[in-house]
């Protein structure tokens, strides 16, 4: 069975003197909350459920190694599944606002016992499709719920044009495999990216080929060819 004091360990590895004891006390009801519910709703498979600290938690942090979300912006966790990365990120966010949706009500019935285990109150949860939100964010964030080029188009209108962070707004996606291939399948006119490699700041061999992808685009030029 996973202990929450090896996600301390690489917490104090990674992120030293960034967490609060308050946010790491909410991080241990979080790591425990998901062990139990993972007992009732398979929202990790039963062997993965080992790697909870790494695959799932440490992973969901690599997108804070990129950005520092700012207080009152709005970060969207599109198919967020049992609240990854959603919910690492709202606790080392608190001042942000986090909409976690996904289609399915069992994942999210998770998310919200999850959110109210830990007193959560930027983050807001919904079951509905990708592809019919509402509303614009400064940010999508996802892992790697489909290919790009199926992904870009659900999100695309979600992203507020204006930007105030180091970064553009955009989506930042959690995924492994060939990057630059699918970005050429994408057919976006338009997009900028980058890649951020995880193994860059995580040195767990699970993170070999993974990567942070981020997109972003000017949405008065940017069309689907």
């Amino acid at each position: 069975m996973p202990n929450f004091s090896e996600l301390k360990l690489l917490l104090d590895k990674y992120f030293p003197d960034h967490f609060s004891m308050e946010q790491v006390g909410t991080l241990e009801k979080a790591f425990l909350g998901y062990l139990e519910w993972n007992q009732k709703i398979n929202v990790i498979s039963r062997k993965d459920i080992e790697n909870l600290a790494i695959r799932h938690f440490l992973h969901s942090f690599a997108i804070a190694k990129v950005i520092d979300f700012l207080p009152d912006s709005k970060v969207l966790d599109a198919g967020t599944g049992g609240g990854f990365p959603g919910i690492p990120l709202a606790i080392i966010f608190p001042e942000t606002e986090f909409h976690l949706v996904d289609s399915r009500s069992k994942k999210i019935t998770v998310v919200q016992e999850i959110v109210q285990l830990c007193g959560l109150s930027n983050v807001h949860f919904k079951v509905q499709r990708i592809e019919q939100l509402k509303g614009q964010h400064d940010f999508v964030v996802s892992r790697a719920v489909t290919t790009l080029d199926k992904f870009v188009p659900w999100v695309i209108k979600r992203v507020h044009p204006r930007s105030k962070h180091s970064l553009d707004n955009g989506i930042l996606y959690l995924k492994g495999g060939d990057v630059e291939a699918e970005i050429l399948e994408l057919k976006l006119r338009g997009v900028r990216w980058k890649n951020f490699p995880i193994s860059n700041f995580f040195e767990e061999e699970f993170f070999t080929g993974k990567h942070i992808v981020h997109l972003a685009w000017t949405p008065q030029t940017s069309t689907f060819r």
